[in-house]
């Protein structure tokens, strides 16, 4: 790896030549930023940095729940090609900060720009990035990348990244609305509610880090899953806290299980294993080592000599909305026992 320039240039240039080499086959993840920051020590802003100007140069691209892979062979000639001939200009000029030109990513014009800026493109543009690249390279300096514009021409739009999370979380829960009317039945309609909110979890993998059932954000789109949660237990005998903790409860377990999905996302690009993969590599060393054991772990023994199970984070989802729709259906068994 060259050894001039900032920590940053010095990551861009290694990143090239591995792609230039094919150690980066085209469709292949690039280190993850968090990969970035462990393999060079640095810091996060600089690794999302380093994925930025190889996106804006066309060396790569974000893929939506997988990460950033390395761009078609075509296109990285191109990229290389424009890179020769001078055509590309860096942006990467110091550590710390860096600010296309109002309008211009990589040497070449975005679409709209400055002039089209509102707040629907910078939410949209945002909601893209976290699905792609995860919740941790998402920055206000990285939506204006994205869009070609300056980042405090954002601000005229959303006053901060707060906000933009809010309006993120509300634009994710709004694209996938609820069914109307509801189908009938308590359970049919919890049930609605809590398979919607898992595709949109699954659907944008950073959202259920963002989501808190103590300190709830106003988000409108979000807040009506409860609405519709609590209709659906009316008029069952279930006192009114009743109906609220089943409702929250139950979205609680789906949102507590779906956090797993951008940890998994982010697990299997930096280690390259899947989650399968991963699990028999695991179970391997276990039963190399003090887990095999069966005087200490009896059950783990029985698990192994059985059938296999199922552990993925769907089978998790079934098992447990299944086991929450169960408990609730006691209570309101219990209810309707008592004469409510």
């Amino acid at each position: 790896m060259e050894q001039g320039g900032t920590p940053s240039e010095r990551i861009l240039a290694e990143l090239r030549r591995r792609i230039a080499a094919g150690e980066l086959a085209p469709g292949e993840r690039v280190p993850s930023t968090r990969r970035i920051t462990r393999e060079w020590g640095v810091a996060m802003a600089t690794a999302t940095k380093v994925l930025t100007r190889l996106r804006e140069e066309g060396l790569v691209r974000a893929v939506p729940g997988v990460g950033t892979v390395v761009a078609e062979r075509a296109a990285v000639g191109r990229a290389q090609a424009a890179r020769a001939a001078g055509t590309v200009e860096p942006i990467v000029a110091a550590e710390g900060a860096v600010e296309p030109a109002a309008g211009a990513v990589g040497g070449r014009r975005a679409h709209g720009g400055e002039r089209d800026l509102s707040r629907e493109r910078i939410v949209a543009t945002a909601v893209r990035v976290a699905d792609a690249e995860g919740l941790a390279a998402l920055s206000m300096r990285r939506v204006a990348t994205e869009l070609g514009a300056a980042t405090m021409s954002l601000y005229r739009h959303v006053p901060g990244k707060d906000e933009l999370l809010r309006l993120m979380m509300g634009e994710a829960f709004r694209e996938q609305p609820l069914p109307d009317p509801m189908p009938s039945g308590w359970r049919a309609g919890l049930e609605t509610v809590a398979r919607l909110q898992w595709r949109i979890y699954r659907r944008h993998p950073w959202l259920a880090a963002t989501m808190s059932f103590t300190r709830p954000v106003l988000a409108p789109d979000a807040a009506l899953h409860t609405e519709r949660s609590m209709s659906a237990l009316s008029g069952l005998g279930l006192r009114p806290e009743e109906m609220a903790q089943a409702s929250v409860t139950v979205a609680a377990f789906v949102c507590g299980l779906a956090v797993h999905f951008e940890r998994e996302a982010q697990d299997e690009q930096d280690s390259g294993l899947s989650a399968d993969e991963w699990m028999d590599r695991q179970e391997h060393e276990a039963n190399l080592g003090l887990m095999a054991d069966p005087e200490l772990f009896p059950m783990f023994d029985a698990l192994s000599r059985g059938p296999e199970i199922d552990m993925s984070l769907e089978a998790l989802f079934e098992f447990g909305l299944g086991r929450m729709l169960d408990g609730i259906g006691t209570l309101v068994e219990r209810r309707a026992g008592a004469g409510g």
